[in-house]
């Protein structure tokens, strides 16, 4: 390909989206912030507090499940107050795709975009899988007896060994249900959220008053009295060394990426953006809030869960409902089953509510087929992005193991967060756009970079206006951001995040190497920190955008850098299998990009006009 076609396809691949509302269909506001902060919570409290969560305690962290929990707690933080800034900076549906879409580009903006469908599409999915789960150790396996046993899917490590039809036709009732209008789904979840919420707190008080601490000390001995106990008639998970960490520090952290989970309370109100009133101070709230709410859930019911019963006695399925029994409270035990499945049909909801409004977004620019981007004149409800979205999950629920579903959401979500930080990193250094007509914004900033690449290709000497070290390293006199000083920053934005992989790499590949005092790995990660402080000077020196927000996250460019690194390591923490089915998820949408939606964004027609 010639120098001038290169030109041209990174021009398309860099186009950005004016920050203003444009012309297109928008969806009502109808949302309050106690709609968001419902949706967030019930989002979050699903599976991993009723069936992964027992999981984690069993076979890797045991007590230490607690402190995993906190552990993770840091970087989803950060991910949330990426978010609340870009919700506040971008109240637009599917806001964090549309973000990334102002800052860095199109094709970012896309990758964004279809790592978060992927995050919400398999994790309705494993929920689904999660509350067919409940329902059939409610009804003592009968339905996986009477109906999974009957189709067998004859491919292990890619398919279940049995398709779940409970699931399949719960995401599809709820998919009808979701179609039908948006205030019923919002009253709905709120109803199931404070329903979970009920039972959370009742579990945890219960754990302090019926708990017993000692089984955060358990033994050797305490495992061989169980197993004698036990008769051959269920089998004990691992054992471990004991103690409130049996599996060791390193199990806890591994484990942290089950705590992955919590990130999903910041994307899950993020695109319902548009639809809330008072956007701008309503999304900020709701996510601070909802992050709260659910990591104070999560740790209590850690703690209690591992107080009312041996960790290796716990069968993840029905971890909360036999632990109540083990302590002699068999009636409470099926209010606890109420409210796990309360809190998987919230968290269900909450997964397919958000589906629809990242591919509402996406099919409005362009970037993936018009027709998804339908609304219902009656409903106000994005039908056809609903029903397709749904009619997908229903079939990955249908067809995959949960655990590969879980791990594939966090990866997909981690991915999300960090381009969702990167977008923060730059958007605080860039100039105000033009407050005219977002079609002529478009068309004017088309023309300035084209006639930009034009002069590059031609002319490779350093143009006016060209970044040059001298002037990086100075102080700009400018108290606002120029143009010249956003592309900087956007420069080494992107040597930053090379620089933050390699240091993640580092930490979650050779950590005992590093602690150890091997010399090859300290001076690597001494070089890495070297470059990644001076990178962080020159973009901590340019001016700052002054447009008022009502949420910033503070610290910038240091606490969003900790936000991708922290995500990177999480990441690097993931099976290859689940890499894999990454990549081939992710070569899917590149296929989709640049066959269609880079020719038909809403960019590119205003371009040929």
């Amino acid at each position: 390909m010639q120098p001038q076609g290169l030109c041209d396809l990174g021009c398309r691949l860099l186009r950005r989206r004016p920050l203003v509302e444009g012309p297109g269909i928008h969806l009502p506001r109808c949302l309050t912030t106690l709609d968001l902060v419902s949706l967030g919570v019930g989002g979050t409290l699903g599976a991993g507090a009723y069936v992964l969560a027992g999981d984690v305690v069993r076979d890797q962290a045991g007590p230490g499940i607690v402190f995993s929990f906190l552990v993770a707690t840091l970087p989803c933080l950060l991910s949330g107050l990426c978010y609340a800034e870009l919700g506040a900076h971008v109240p637009y549906s599917g806001s964090a795709y549309v973000s990334s879409y102002v800052t860095v580009g199109q094709l970012l903006a896309f990758v964004t975009g279809w790592n978060l469908i992927l995050s919400y599409v398999l994790g309705a999915a494993s929920v689904a899988r999660a509350w067919s789960a409940a329902f059939d150790g409610l009804i003592s396996g009968y339905a996986e007896q009477g109906l999974g046993t009957r189709i067998s899917l004859h491919a292990p490590q890619v398919l279940a060994a049995h398709a779940d039809f409970v699931a399949l036709g719960v995401v599809l009732l709820l998919t009808v249900l979701l179609a039908a209008g948006m205030r019923e789904s919002v009253l709905l979840t709120r109803l199931f959220a404070g329903v979970n919420l009920l039972v959370l707190a009742f579990v945890t008080v219960a754990g302090f008053i019926k708990g017993n601490l000692r089984n955060w000390e358990l033994m050797a001995h305490d495992y061989l009295l169980a197993e004698s106990r036990l008769n051959g008639t269920h089998s004990l998970g691992a054992f471990g060394e004991g103690g409130f960490f049996p599996f060791g520090m390193a199990g806890c952290w591994d484990d942290g990426t089950a705590g992955c989970l919590c990130p999903l309370s910041a994307p899950l109100s993020a695109p319902t953006g548009e639809e809330a009133h008072s956007p701008r101070l309503a999304i900020p709230l709701s996510l601070v809030v909802s992050l709260f709410v659910c990591f104070m859930m999560y740790s209590g019911l850690s703690a209690a869960l591992t107080l009312l019963t041996p960790y290796y006695l716990i069968r993840p399925e029905r971890a909360l409902f036999e632990a109540f029994i083990h302590v002699g409270w068999t009636p409470f035990s099926y209010v606890v089953a109420v409210g796990t499945l309360c809190a998987l049909s919230s968290s269900l909801l909450g997964a397919m509510l958000s589906m629809p409004r990242v591919i509402f977004a996406m099919a409005e620019d362009g970037l993936l087929f018009r027709g998804l981007a339908w609304v219902h004149a009656g409903t106000n409800i994005p039908v056809l992005a609903t029903v397709v979205s749904g009619v997908i999950a229903a079939c990955m629920a249908f067809l995959f193991e949960l655990i590969d579903l879980v791990d594939l959401t966090c990866i997909g979500t981690l991915v999300a967060c960090s381009l969702v930080a990167f977008s923060v990193l730059v958007l605080r250094f860039q100039p105000d756009e033009d407050s005219g007509s977002s079609k002529e914004n478009t068309r004017v900033e088309s023309q300035e970079t084209q006639a930009e690449c034009d002069v590059i290709s031609a002319d490779p000497a350093p143009q006016t206006g060209c970044l040059r070290l001298g002037w990086a390293l100075c102080v700009p006199g400018n108290a606002t951001p120029s143009a010249g000083s956003g592309r900087l920053v956007y420069l080494c934005a992107m040597v930053l995040v090379l620089l933050l992989i390699g240091l993640g790499l580092v930490l979650a590949w050779w950590p005992d190497r590093l602690f150890s005092g091997d010399l090859a790995c300290v001076v690597g990660v001494s070089l890495l920190l070297l470059l990644t402080s001076g990178a962080l000077g020159v973009i901590w020196r340019q001016p700052q955008n002054p447009a008022p927000l009502h949420f910033k996250v503070p610290g910038v460019p240091l606490l969003p850098a900790l936000s991708i690194v922290m995500n990177v390591c999480l990441m690097l923490q993931m099976s290859p299998a689940t890499w894999t089915r990454l990549a081939v998820w992710m070569l899917v949408g590149l296929a989709m990009y640049f066959g269609y939606g880079i020719w038909h964004s809403l960019e590119e027609q205003e371009q040929e006009q």
